[in-house]
């Protein structure tokens, strides 16, 4: 591991120096080599999920972990994709002029040598590799032992990309190894070679991340969100938001977790809400209020809440007016991302300011929280700290600052 961090700072010395054209062509060899070993890498996936079934894996975890060709290809099309971003290096982002005749500009830098500890995903590979590499850094990726094979297959296919493009292969590398001990290396930071850990997976790995790392971190809490359907909600838009925000893709961390209908639409909104994701297969938990329209509701209890399913699984409740609404969020969400649906624009509004979470959206489902759908290529992960990141973490994100100042022979008096 030490021996990683230390090619790494190398790598990334170079990459930070690399031009514009030669990391947009690394991008585009990566992407036709992760085409090329599509073979191999699905070949590692059948493994990888063999594996996982065996061990009774649930259904929302192997949806995370599973790839056929056409995840593939998108896994593909998206570091493709990056290449095609405005590169995010030497960017001027502020620029002005002294009294004393001296210039300054804030200047947007790499970060360095950048840790990702990832669980199920193997797109993380790809997705962290390119954003990173776009970002002029390098990146050790630390995959969870449900996905080595895959993320091994394709942290391979990219590392002969970089060498293509004439690169160094070690600008990104997979830990290349299940052992535990490998976390605790990088988050202690690599003998000082490694600048920031981003985690991806479940609360009890960002957890320890947080509480150990000796780098800063770019936290990636759970999805606890939320769908508000407000009293002035038009009934079919709310069904459509609703159904998507839950049931698209339950697995992923912009799923909602929480439905709340206000008390003052409940009558005509409650039942057709809550009918329709039962008969979409999906489960509900929910107070008095919610059992009361449908004998198929469970009863929710306090924990329900504060739980990120993951599955078709979710938890309803009747609220008292947007500023109950706003209260629930504030208590039991994890500042990822929440939604209002409501044609009272003086409401929306009040949500929007008042809701404090990474992402908050008006009239749209929480499935938007992605990097891809924000137009930035891919995503390392949705950061919910309110530290340097925040919301979708890509490239830019993924740069720092540092001024430069030209003068003509002042001096300070």
């Amino acid at each position: 591991m030490a021996e990683l961090g230390r090619r790494a700072r190398a790598a990334a010395r170079q990459v930070a120096l690399a031009k514009v054209d030669d990391k947009n062509a690394a991008l585009r060899a990566m992407a036709a080599c992760i085409r090329a070993r599509a073979d191999a890498i699905l070949a590692a996936n059948a493994e990888d999920l063999a594996d996982a079934k065996a061990k009774g894996q649930s259904g929302a975890f192997i949806d995370r972990l599973v790839l056929n060709p056409d995840r593939l290809e998108s896994i593909a099309e998206a570091v493709e994709s990056i290449a095609a971003l405005p590169d995010p290096v030497g960017r001027v982002l502020a620029r002005f002029e002294r009294p004393n005749g001296l210039v300054i500009e804030r200047v947007a830098t790499p970060l360095g040598v950048i840790g990702v500890i990832f669980e199920s995903r193997p797109n993380v590979t790809a997705d962290a590799g390119a954003l990173c590499l776009k970002a002029g850094n390098a990146a050790i990726l630390r995959a969870g032992s449900e996905s080595f094979r895959t993320s091994l297959a394709i942290a391979e296919a990219m590392g002969e990309g970089l060498e293509r493009a004439g690169l160094p292969r070690d600008a990104i590398r997979l830990v290349p190894t299940r052992d535990r001990a490998a976390v605790g290396a990088m988050l202690s930071g690599l003998d000082g070679h490694l600048d920031v850990i981003v985690p991806r997976g479940g609360k009890s790995l960002v957890a320890r991340v947080q509480e150990e790392a000796r780098v800063p971190v770019f936290a990636h809490l759970e999805g606890l969100n939320h769908v508000y359907v407000h009293a002035g909600a038009d009934l079919e838009m709310a069904k459509g938001i609703v159904l998507n925000a839950k049931m698209r893709r339950t697995g992923v961390c912009g799923a909602a977790e929480t439905l709340l209908v206000d008390r003052a639409c409940a009558d005509t909104h409650l039942r057709p809400l809550i009918s329709m994701l039962l008969n979409a297969g999906c489960a509900v938990r929910g107070d008095e209020a919610v059992q009361a329209v449908d004998p198929r509701v469970t009863p929710a209890i306090e924990d329900d809440w504060c739980t990120e399913y993951l599955d078709a699984v979710i938890s309803a409740r009747v609220v008292d007016g947007i500023e109950a609404a706003i209260a629930h969020i504030e208590a039991y969400g994890s500042h990822h991302t929440d939604s209002i649906v409501t044609d009272d624009e003086a409401a929306a509004e009040r949500f929007l300011a008042e809701v404090d979470s990474a992402i908050v959206l008006h009239n749209a489902s929480t499935q938007f929280a992605d990097g891809g759908e924000f137009g930035f290529g891919a995503e390392i992960g949705i950061a919910t700290g309110r530290m340097h990141a925040r919301g979708p973490v890509g490239v830019e994100q993924l740069t720092s600052f540092k001024y430069r100042i030209r003068g003509a022979g002042q001096t300070r008096p």
